[in-house]
């Protein structure tokens, strides 16, 4: 059986590469390419351009902060409901398949789904990262709550404590530090979601690198890189300091390596 499972996974991965139609002498003249782009992009750079990079990406961020904050104010009650021990079967079942099936779906596609009522607007990426964070906090959710130590929640169920008392000091304390960094880690991924939403024009980091790759802008390009990379890696090393006094229950300095 396990002879047969690696012949099929090999078939499959075989397969996959023969249906792409690979051109592998493309690959030899990648470097002097990618050289040849990162020179036009960075030596030197549009610095006329800085402000209006910083402004799309601020915008990107904010796409990225209201869908995380709505994301984690529908999941996080659901995520309860989705937990073995907290609500029936009957309940947590079909929220976790409906968890399962949000998470198949890539941000983009809400989108695209999601504009044809909302329009083309940030608010459009703002609710399919919302959609999206849904999915992924909605699970990690409830495995959280359910790998807490059972040690609390027989202590509440042995004093009579009903199903809210059993949230709040059985599964909650024990919890909080990983949902707390679940969401920290969400929002870092909807940052980068957001720049792909703004290709379809949700605006953002997206909307103004495909409208100067259009125009072959590439010193413009390279000063949209600068910003985003910069204001990212702020973002990761704040939020990874700020997980870091969640779980551990100190602070760490920002550091380029985590």
């Amino acid at each position: 059986m396990r002879t047969t499972l690696w012949l099929l996974v090999s078939l499959i991965i075989v397969a996959a590469f023969w249906s792409v139609k690979i051109k592998w002498s493309s690959l030899a003249d990648f470097p002097a390419q990618l050289v040849k782009y990162v020179s036009l992009m960075l030596l030197p750079p549009d610095w006329s351009q800085f402000g209006e990079a910083f402004n799309a990406t601020i915008l990107s961020v904010q796409m990225a902060w209201i869908g995380t904050v709505l994301g984690i104010i529908i999941s996080f009650p659901l995520s309860f409901l989705a937990s073995k021990g907290l609500a029936p079967r009957a309940v947590n079942a079909p929220l976790r398949f409906i968890f399962a099936v949000i998470r198949a779906v890539p941000e983009v596609v809400i989108a695209i789904l999601i504009l044809s009522v909302t329009g083309l607007t940030p608010f459009t990426g703002a609710l399919a990262l919302a959609v999206g964070s849904i999915g992924t906090l909605g699970k990690w959710g409830y495995e959280a709550f359910e790998g807490v130590d059972p040690g609390p929640k027989e202590a509440v169920r042995s004093t009579g404590g009903g199903t809210l008392a059993l949230i709040r000091w059985g599964v909650w304390p024990s919890a909080a530090p990983d949902v707390f960094s679940f969401w920290l880690y969400r929002f870092e991924i909807n940052v980068r979601a957001s720049a792909i939403l703004g290709l379809i024009g949700a605006g953002g980091i997206g909307k103004m690198l495909q409208d100067n790759v259009q125009f072959r802008n590439w010193d413009a390009v390279g000063m949209l890189l600068i910003v985003v990379i910069a204001v990212t890696m702020g973002i990761d090393q704040i939020s990874g300091a700020v997980r870091n006094k969640l779980i551990h229950g100190r602070w760490r300095a920002p550091r380029l390596a985590s």
